[in-house]
């Protein structure tokens, strides 16, 4: 089970992956979400790493905006 925070994060991401693009301002609410509790806790982290990986590897673009 995801942590609260670790499910808006999760929700921004899947938005991300459906789109298969990230804006700018999209991924800093990743981040701001991730930062809302001051704790980035394991799930977060995996989370991240996901998003990181598809955006390396050109799954997820990111986008001006």
């Amino acid at each position: 089970m995801l942590s609260s925070e670790a499910e808006k994060v999760k929700k921004l991401i899947e938005k991300a992956i459906e789109d298969h693009e990230i804006t700018q301002t999209e991924y800093e609410k990743i981040l701001a979400a991730v930062n809302a509790d001051m704790v980035v806790d394991a799930q977060e982290k995996m989370l991240l790493a996901q998003l990181n990986e598809l955006i390396e590897t050109g799954v997820v673009k990111r986008v001006p905006g």
